[in-house]
């Protein structure tokens, strides 16, 4: 962890830690994605994962909003699969489809194939993070990885899923491999989020974005002891760590459970509801993304309630509840950070 003294005393890391917050602090998921047009001009030609492993565009590209919005945390330009792609693992991100992998998991073979990552298959993260470390100054760097069962959908289906049924039918009916390949890319996400931090980053985010596809029980038994060994990893580097699924209103308490400092809610759920659920956890989120396309006062009319519920909470960090959209206007969204940085704290 970071040792600058006005790093841990950001906004970000004091509401992760549950401390009193001089503003409520913002960031955004996916918050360069399309919608900011510096970014589409520093993309353009450039395939998704050519520039994940490109050091200086992902300096670049994750500072961008932080030059635009001023936002209270920045999160590292990756992407879930890179660690993946990393030690071998024959995948692209096909536009318009996400991650397609050529030769899908199937048998314990196929599992024992994939390698352990270790520094020196991503010195391009380390490299990265350096660099943003030195030019964020005071602002706080996430460092993140895909949670197992996402980044383990991805691998035996193939590419992005629906209904998770080669998944789950691996889940269920063979539970050898999926124990396996669950406990592998556990071991390479905590390896990957222990790159990050060694090299800078003050905070990691685990993101399950396909653990909705689970009932509690499947997720008790098969899913979240694999999140806990990474969470557990993490912690004992002493940064805050942030567990965000989608769709996983059923989930937020065993989410909490699997080792979150701070629990992430989509907006399918109010935050009020949720709150109860975490534990004596912070919270993170959970404006609808949508709502930046609505007229500015009734954003940030809907923004002030998500921060008053907020206050009920361990601490609380403002987000959206996914991603932010593709075609947002980039103004709008300044316009939101700059109401929540000054929306009154008591």
């Amino acid at each position: 962890m970071s040792t600058r003294p006005d790093v841990s005393e950001s906004a970000f890391l004091k509401a992760a830690r549950g401390e009193p917050v001089p503003h409520t602090p913002v960031w955004y998921m996916r918050q360069a994605g399309r919608s900011l047009p510096e970014y589409l001009r520093v993309r353009e030609g450039v395939a998704m994962l050519d520039a994940c492993v490109d050091p200086d565009l992902v300096v670049e590209i994750t500072m961008q909003p932080v030059r635009r919005y001023g936002v209270d945390a920045a999160i590292l330009f990756s992407d879930i699969v890179l660690p993946l792609k990393a030690v071998g693992v024959d995948l692209d991100i096909t536009p318009g489809v996400g991650p397609v992998v050529a030769h899908p998991v199937r048998t314990l073979a196929d599992v024992e194939a994939i390698p352990e990552l270790t520094p020196e298959h991503v010195p391009f993260i380390t490299e990265a993070v350096r660099g943003l470390v030195g030019e964020l100054g005071g602002t706080p760097l996430i460092g993140f990885a895909g949670a197992p069962f996402t980044v383990a959908s991805y691998l035996v289906e193939g590419g992005p899923s629906k209904e998770h049924a080669r998944t789950k039918a691996m889940m269920f009916g063979a539970p050898e491999v999926w124990e396996a390949l669950m406990a592998k890319i556990a071991r390479i996400a905590a390896a990957y989020l222990e790159v990050q931090v060694a090299a800078g980053a003050s905070a990691v985010q685990l993101f399950d974005s396909w653990a909705g596809a689970l009932t509690p029980a499947d997720y008790r038994a098969q899913v979240g002891p694999h999140s806990a060994y990474v969470l557990e990893r993490v912690g004992a580097l002493g940064v805050p760590r942030i567990h965000f699924g989608v769709g996983t209103s059923n989930l937020l308490t065993l989410m909490g459970e699997a080792g979150a400092d701070v629990v992430g809610v989509d907006w399918r759920m109010p935050l009020g509801s949720a709150i109860p659920l975490v534990g004596d956890r912070a919270v993170q989120g959970n404006l609808d993304p949508t709502l930046v396309f609505a007229p500015t006062e009734l954003m940030t009319a809907r923004a002030a309630e998500v921060i008053e519920a907020g206050r009920a909470a361990r601490g609380h960090i403002f987000n959206l509840g996914h991603g932010v959209i593709p075609s947002t206007d980039p103004d709008q969204l300044k316009r939101l950070t700059e109401f929540v940085q000054s929306y009154p704290v008591a």
